[in-house]
């Protein structure tokens, strides 16, 4: 494991050492993948955890909202380490998910289509002519995704795939997709809903000190039922699906809250977004063991001997460093981009490297799907993967800003008077 001292760093330097290691594991994930790319074609569906070290994809789905992680790992490969292969290869699987454009039953599309279509988009050059017909996929499908409409009060949201009772924090990452299509001439109407999403997102399931969800600044509730009856629509109570219980802090929700709030802020500058994503920061900071790796529940009664959610970690480095870039002048931005520095160093070392365990085919082991059910616990996840090299990619461009990813773009729609 290569060390990082979080009180002695300077914030926002990359330890030559740790840049070497990156591209170390980069090339060991090079190889990893590959192997998982010939049994794995785009004609078969895309593996989510692995078993014992092998791939794995469930025979009867509950939702299938991960295959976009799987060609983001290509695109980013390609990104990273400038090989035609992985070109091939990224375009091949991204393509195989145009059909899920028009997908009705997910509240998934953003997880989908960015990590692909937008990877895609990102590596073209401006001129390039398969971008009018990328772009439009992404609209179609942000335009799809703001059709699971709660709007039976001024508080709307778009819904689970629970039904249209169920608000759930993972939502929070996938209205990115939102944002993006209004900046990229979907609908006004799009970017509007993203924007009440999120508002309604920040008041019901992040929770504040004082009267109201909790009294602990930023912890995260996974879900909010409301009332469907009609003519009301009212708060009804929380609940959770892959947490410990409705009133703990799921780490994997906290993460998407603490990312998808900082791209929220990005893409609109409302400074209620930025508050919420350093509320989320905050909790992170304060409740994260060491290593800046949670446990998969901060909540979980059995704590210290609970699993870690190293794909949780992952999610929440890289929102860390989006927040740090976009509020640079934050008293806490040196603490963030500390912490996403710890996070890489951690996630890289032996202990999680997946290509560092014989046997295993994912890149990161020590990742949580469903706690609950028993699902994905211990080994690889597809966004844990994923997420582990946009961290990477967000540390080296920390050195290199050409290597960037894509940023949340230009406000969709004109924001309230006020909101700034």
């Amino acid at each position: 494991m290569v060390l990082v001292n979080k009180e002695n760093l300077p914030a926002g330097e990359l330890p030559p050492s740790l840049r070497q290691h990156l591209f170390d594991v980069l090339k060991l994930c090079d190889v990893s993948l590959r192997r998982t790319a010939e049994s794995w074609g785009p004609d078969r569906p895309a593996p989510i955890w692995t078993e014992g070290g092998a791939w794995y994809r469930q025979p009867e789905m509950w939702t299938d909202w991960t295959p976009g992680f799987y060609a983001g790992q290509m695109w980013l490969l390609h990104k990273l380490l400038k090989d035609d292969f992985w070109e091939g290869k990224a375009r091949e699987h991204s393509l195989s998910l145009f059909p899920r454009r028009l997908d009705r039953d997910v509240h998934d599309l953003g997880f989908i289509f960015l990590s692909s279509y937008g990877r895609w988009i990102e590596q073209l050059d401006g001129d390039d002519p398969a971008r009018a017909e990328l772009v439009e996929t992404i609209v179609t499908a942000a335009t799809v995704q703001s059709e699971r409409w709660n709007g039976a009060t001024d508080e709307g949201f778009i819904y689970s795939f629970n039904g249209p009772q169920s608000l759930f924090i993972d939502i929070m990452m996938n209205v990115r997709l939102l944002f993006w299509a209004a900046a990229n001439g979907a609908d006004p109407r799009v970017g509007e809903r993203a924007i009440e999403h999120s508002r309604t997102s920040a008041r019901y399931l992040v929770r504040r000190v004082g009267e109201g969800l909790g009294d602990e600044d930023g912890s995260v509730a996974h879900e909010a039922i409301f009332n469907t009856e009609a003519g009301r629509g009212e708060f009804r109570c929380l609940s959770t699906q892959q947490g410990y219980s409705p009133f703990t802090c799921w780490a994997r929700g906290l993460a998407w809250a603490l990312y998808g709030y900082a791209y929220a802020y990005g893409a609109t500058g409302d400074k209620a977004f930025l508050e919420t994503a350093h509320l989320c920061a905050g909790y992170y900071l304060l409740n994260t063991p060491g290593d800046c790796v949670p446990y998969w529940d901060y909540g979980a009664p059995g704590i210290p001997d609970e699993p870690r959610d190293s794909s949780a970690a992952a999610i929440a480095g890289c929102g860390m460093l989006l927040l740090a870039e976009l509020d640079p002048g934050a008293a806490t931005a040196g603490d963030y981009l500390r912490t996403a520095l710890t996070v890489g160093a951690t996630l890289t070392s032996d202990e999680y490297l997946g290509p560092k365990h014989e046997g295993e085919e994912g890149l990161l082991v020590g990742g949580v799907y469903h706690r609950p059910r028993g699902w994905g616990v211990g080994g690889a996840v597809m966004w844990g993967d994923y997420f582990f090299l946009e961290l990477i990619e967000r540390l080296l461009a920390l050195d290199e800003p050409s290597l960037a990813p894509l940023g949340p773009g230009e406000r969709p729609v004109p924001l309230e008077p006020g909101s700034d």
